[in-house]
């Protein structure tokens, strides 16, 4: 017996940026038969200093019989990402909207970041770094809690067309100084410690470590900026608090950890703040420019730098958060994924911002310091799209209905899923109980490597069903292909493989293009190929 299908209700379809399976069949269609032109069109929403021509716009070779592997959108355009998601916004008359709510891991500890002061934070930390000696093409390493500063160095070093390469902030030194290592990073930004839960992270001191295995390998880190986050906490250790706004001292008498210091290397984010100014003119970069470096775990041997670029990147994070999340103007969106991560990335920070929209950033843990945090944070910020993966949403089921029932969660009107499969059971328990049965589910299918979405449904227009990540994004034309390579027809388990790029798609692995053709191209010639292995669709 085929499982039930969920359609989108009614009131969502109506407004949605696209409303029926019709019309994403006629977009979809025309965004594989005429490329340039379906996305020359979004292109036209953002500020190009110089333009893309028709004729350049876009070219590939995926198959290796042919020579090496490449993905060119948008040749000869230059553009600076963080103009678009910040001036552009200010300049429209939303400089005083909200950009980023964030709430702190105790509930106590809350802030907010208009564009305008985003903009201001981020040119002035554009400025810090380059009084570091950082310019166009060096590497900077970002090892960080989810924190404000966390978007405002990622958009300061495209603001000055430095290459960012964020770390999560739970990795273990050994991790940390491989990637420093890597990138060859010139500048590592951190802070003193984080609390998770009731756990004390002192994140300082694992970059030391870092640092001095670096340098045992011959490479020399110029700078390491610190954020002096935990003197402005309430702690979870019960001592007397003010309320405590993230930007400022509350006062608490929590005693500082032993942070351990080099006057030659470190100093003070908010020292070498005070006297930067808050504006920097941006770096106009051509299209194909690098904007960031993410690693991810290879199955053998060290991690893999995935090499993202500017003007595809940007269009493809902008367009993917719009319909995916169906945002309009007024909404208030939440993706729980820290900025480690590619979610993070794309639907924390690029995604959200190209579209003007208001987020929440949580630094936080679901379990502290109750198991309803979640529902809690989505009552108080009135979220209306909420984005999170499905071990939470199973680890949720297990506390009972009634944490979620005593929380107002009407304004969701999305929900979404990342990260992994969702079983059928949570999906169910997820539309029916925090969605109350009227919400629209997107169950995405994407990797690092893909830089958004790639296989999820549309709010307003895909039946939903659980478990199933349903059809193909704009630009996207994939394959189920058999051990010989042959392709499966209707369904089947087999490789999912890609017939041909779309425009956030990532370009190579970092300093090693060999392992990039390798890796994805060779199993099946002519196709990407996701690396993996077999899937059942």
């Amino acid at each position: 017996m085929a499982e039930k299908l969920y359609y989108p209700n009614s009131e969502l379809a109506r407004m949605a940026h696209c409303s029926s399976m019709e019309q994403y069949k006629r977009m979809h269609e025309r965004s594989i038969k005429e490329p340039a032109q379906f996305w020359g069109e979004i292109a036209k929403q953002f500020y190009w200093e110089t333009p893309a021509t028709e004729d350049k716009f876009f070219s590939y070779n995926f198959d290796l019989s042919k020579g090496d592997i490449f993905i060119r959108w948008m040749e000869g355009a230059s553009t600076n990402i963080s103009f678009n998601l910040l001036d552009k916004n200010v300049k429209s008359g939303n400089g005083d909207k909200i950009a980023f709510y964030w709430e702190g891991n105790d509930p106590e500890d809350y802030s907010r970041l208009t564009y305008r002061k985003l903009l201001e934070e981020t040119c002035r930390f554009a400025n810090v770094l380059k009084s570091k000696g950082v310019s166009t093409g060096d590497k900077v390493v970002i090892y960080m809690p989810m924190i404000l500063e966390l978007p405002i160095a990622m958009l300061a070093c495209t603001r000055i067309g430095a290459i960012h390469s964020v770390v999560f902030a739970g990795y273990s030194s050994d991790s940390l100084a491989e990637r420093i290592l890597d990138s060859k990073a010139k500048v590592l930004i951190t802070t003193d410690g984080v609390w998770r839960g009731e756990k004390l992270l002192l994140l300082k001191n694992i970059c030391d470590e870092a640092v001095n295995k670096v340098k045992k390998h011959g490479h020399q880190l110029e700078s390491c900026i610190v954020v002096a986050h935990l003197r402005r906490l309430n702690n979870p250790q019960g001592n007397p608090k003010t309320k405590g706004v993230n930007g400022t001292s509350n006062g608490t008498l929590m005693e500082m950890p032993n942070i351990s210091w080099d006057d030659d290397r470190d100093a003070w984010w908010h020292d070498e703040m005070e006297d930067a100014e808050p504006s920097c003119y941006p770096v106009w970069m051509a299209a194909e420019d690098p904007l960031f470096i993410l690693y991810t775990s290879g199955s053998t041997g060290k991690p893999k730098g995935v090499l993202h670029t500017t003007a595809g990147y940007l269009i493809y994070a902008a367009t993917t958060f719009k319909y995916v999340f169906d945002y309009h103007p007024g909404d208030v969106y939440w993706c729980t994924a820290d900025c480690g991560w590619i979610t993070g990335h794309t639907y924390v920070v690029y995604g959200p911002l190209a579209n003007g929209a208001t987020s929440v950033i949580f630094e936080g843990t679901p379990f502290y310091p109750d198991n309803d945090r979640y529902w809690s944070i989505v009552d108080k910020y009135k979220v209306t799209q909420f984005y999170t993966a499905p071990t939470a949403i199973r680890s949720l089921m297990k506390f009972g209905d009634d944490l979620v029932k005593k929380h107002d969660l009407s304004t969701l009107k999305v929900l979404g899923s990342v990260g992994e499969p969702i079983n059928t059971e949570a999906w169910l328990w997820f539309y029916n109980l925090v969605g109350h049965s009227k919400c629209s589910i997107a169950d995405t299918f994407w990797q690092t490597e893909t830089g958004g979405h790639v296989i999820t449904p549309l709010p307003g227009a895909t039946p939903m069903k659980p478990g199933s990540a349903t059809f193909p994004f704009f630009g996207v034309l994939p394959e189920l292909l058999d051990e010989d390579g042959h392709v499966i027809e209707g369904e089947g388990e087999g490789y999912l493989v890609f017939r041909r790029p779309w425009p956030g798609m990532m370009r190579t692995l970092y300093g090693n293009h060999q392992r990039f053709q390798n890796t994805y191209f060779d199993r099946f010639n002519g196709f990407y190929c996701t690396g993996d292995g077999k899937h059942d669709f």
